[in-house]
């Protein structure tokens, strides 16, 4: 299904072709685990779950990806009927020409669809930087159970490790 079109990109269902694409562009910019098995696991969760896997697709490459899980059981809102957005990012030579807004722009409205509320965790690494901006320009608030590791909040002085499990969780009002 496709969701958006403008131009030279389409942001529509992800397909098993386009998991290559992804993982090979991954690797390219040094993402060291960079594998075919987390976007194989979206297409899973699609079919059991009713998550909903997207590709922004960019003069005919797959660039992008992200996911919508209608109700979710992770995270600071798991279990609470709030949709989350889940694994989202565009490959770094892709970046600036709108594909990351336009992914979560698809997102929102496929979450507004299930309720008027989502959510998202978002890693605090500098990896995470643009993405940390893009959310809080997008109005997302952290939701103050202070930063979660794994699927806990990381108690106040406990041991963690500032790696991609480490997470903050945050949320929108959609309407």
């Amino acid at each position: 299904m496709i969701y958006y079109e403008n131009g030279s990109l389409v942001i529509r269902d992800l397909e098993e072709g386009d998991i290559p694409q992804i993982v090979q562009g991954e690797i390219e910019q040094g993402w060291v685990n960079a594998a075919a098995e987390k976007y194989e696991m979206r297409l899973r969760h699609r079919a059991e779950m009713g998550a909903v896997a997207l590709a922004a697709v960019y003069d005919g490459a797959a660039v992008g990806y992200i996911n919508v899980y209608p109700d979710s059981q992770w995270g600071a809102f798991g279990g609470q009927g709030l949709p989350e957005i889940v694994d989202f990012g565009v490959l770094e030579k892709y970046r600036r020409h709108g594909i990351g807004s336009a992914l979560m722009e698809t997102a929102e409205k496929i979450a507004g669809t299930y309720a008027d509320t989502v959510y998202l965790g978002v890693g605090m690494h500098s990896g995470y930087g643009s993405a940390q901006r893009m959310y809080v320009k997008r109005g997302y608030i952290p939701d103050g159970s202070g930063v979660w590791y794994g699927e806990s909040v990381c108690e106040p002085y406990s041991a963690c490790a500032n790696d991609d499990s480490l997470a903050l969780y945050m949320s929108k009002k959609l309407r």
